[in-house]
């Protein structure tokens, strides 16, 4: 974000720096009219076509991001999926209990 901060004061830095100039410049008043109303014109302009890029840029973006989403989407529903597949399998089989002696007789736990 800095970077177009930096741009967009560079340009309205530039465009004050052009309205001053035209303003204290040695011309007739019909003159500066016409320079400042084609200055303003070509800064519509550009002022146009700078936020045709960022459009284009954020559309980008959020593409990217929508994508990015529906790929997360995906990998979640499938670990769930597989989740509840392995809870499933688990519920199918008994569970085995380990082989504990029992305390009966000694002679049964020789």
């Amino acid at each position: 974000m800095s970077v177009s901060r930096f741009i967009a004061g560079f340009i309205v830095g530039g465009a004050i720096g052009a309205v001053a100039g035209i303003l204290l410049a040695p011309k007739s008043g019909a003159e500066t009219r016409k320079i400042l109303a084609d200055t303003a014109q070509d800064m519509a302009k550009r002022a146009d076509e700078t936020a045709r890029q960022i459009q284009v840029k954020a559309d980008d973006a959020v593409s990217d991001l929508q994508k990015k989403g529906e790929e997360i989407k995906e990998k979640l529903q499938d670990l769930i999926s597989k989740q509840k597949e392995g809870k499933e399998t688990k519920e199918e089989k008994p569970a085995e209990t380990p082989e504990t002696p029992s305390e009966g007789t000694p002679e049964e736990n020789k």
